[in-house]
């Protein structure tokens, strides 16, 4: 296919098309490389992404929105605006499902055009500022936890929401105003896609997006995560060292003289960074290292893919590669790998929120609150309408009685 130079036709910054001509050489010549037929897959991924993210992010902000004031923490505050971020760029997929499904062709208008697009860059950017700021926030609360408890605290939490906020959608202003709708001659239909005003546009916001959405992220993660880990790993062999008979369950007990007095028996001495470590280990140490490697791998899996098909367009687009499969990876794979991003907005809740057993207690409770709430109201409801038949039945025996009367006695008293 080939469209007008600077035009994006995708839900990116990838494939503008730069070069008319090498579009329609290459399709000539790399006729062993069929298309994949987007218009069935790319909505039936979106439908699922939608419905399973859309359900998993709408129970958690139910559930962290309806926390009580005192289990509002600095984690649970970045957790609801990220899955906010999450919610409202997912309720956008099915009209880009249905953009998808009608071959390219945008029927709702050029506001919805500019809406639905500026949802998706600023959940692109601000989902990741939030998963980056919650790897910030755990890297402090577990290795750095005296130094940082002044630090932390939901008031800071809220100003530092506000400034991501404000970060995504400096980052998401640019695209914002190059979207807009196009027709699409070689198709015939009305498209929703981003004009760059030249290529420089586009490999400035290429190498944005890049940079900022997924390499700087992906240090600062890394390197929180590594340090989470190592922390863990190296307070809880410091407790093996001191317990090497009973690791898990004996606490360590220094000289009589020092912990206790001598009429006394002795008392275990427990700093408390020990006792926390020994709570961490066994099945504890692990589970928390395996949601830690989750969460990395999640974020990388997601993502590495779609800025690697970027990072070929950026190439292809400077001449530096030119062959069938390049064309054909960033023709087809481009909208893919954006499909697998998007999947991590549906995963977000369940690693951040679902995992957790304290989680999903508050969400049973909730659950529950609900279902008694509509009994109450059910109960109350037939009690009333039990109370009206009451009413109407005495209503009708005090006139049934009545008739009685008239009838025994139709003329009256004497």
């Amino acid at each position: 296919m080939a469209f007008p130079n600077g035009l994006s036709l995708f839900n990116s910054t990838a494939a503008p098309y730069s070069t008319t001509e090498a579009y329609r050489n290459a399709s000539l010549d790399c006729t062993d490389w069929p298309p994949v037929p987007m218009t069935a897959v790319i909505p039936a991924i979106y439908s699922v992404i939608c419905v399973l993210g859309t359900v998993g992010n709408a129970l958690a902000v139910c559930v962290l929105a309806h926390a009580r004031s005192s289990r509002r923490t600095v984690a649970n505050t970045f957790m609801l605006n990220l899955c906010v971020s999450d919610l409202l760029f997912l309720l956008s997929l099915p009209l880009w499902a249905v953009y998808y499904s009608q071959g390219y062709s945008w029927p709702f208008g050029w506001v919805a055009c500019k809406v639905c697009g500026a949802l998706l860059n600023l959940n692109l950017y601000a989902s990741i500022f939030f998963i980056t700021s919650m790897s910030v926030d755990r890297y402090l609360a577990i290795v750095r936890p005296l130094r940082s408890q002044s630090a932390r605290n939901t008031r800071r939490a809220r100003l530092t929401c506000v400034l991501v906020w404000l970060l995504a959608c400096s980052c998401s202003a640019p695209t914002f105003y190059l979207r807009d709708t196009y027709h699409l001659e070689a198709l015939g239909v009305e498209g929703c896609v981003i004009l760059y005003p030249d290529h420089t546009w586009y490999i400035t916001l290429a190498w944005m997006k890049i940079v900022l959405a997924f390499l700087l992220p992906l240090l600062v993660i890394s390197c929180c995560y590594y340090a989470i880990g190592r922390h863990l790993m190296a307070d809880t062999g410091l407790v093996r060292m001191q317990n090497p008979s009973h690791p898990s369950s004996v606490p360590s007990f220094k000289s009589q003289e020092s912990c206790s007095k001598p009429e006394r028996p002795p008392t275990p001495c427990v700093s408390p960074s020990h006792g926390a470590s020994r709570n961490l280990e066994g099945r504890g140490l692990e589970r928390v290292l395996w949601t830690v490697a989750a969460v990395v791998m999640a974020f990388f899996l997601c993502w590495f893919p779609f800025h690697c098909v970027t990072f070929l367009d950026v190439l292809n687009s400077k001449g530096w590669l030119n062959s069938c499969w390049v064309n054909w990876t960033i023709q087809n794979l481009t909208p893919l790998t954006l499909c697998l991003g998007f999947s991590n907005s549906a995963i977000n809740p369940v690693l951040y929120c679902f995992i957790g057993n304290h989680f999903r207690g508050r969400l049973g409770g909730l659950c529950k609150g609900v279902c008694a709430r509509l009994k109450a109201r059910g109960e109350e409801h037939s009690q009333k309408r039990g109370s009206f038949s009451t009413r109407l039945s005495s209503f009708s025996r005090k006139l049934s009685d009545l008739k009685d009367l008239a009838v025994v006695d139709p003329s009256g008293p004497a």
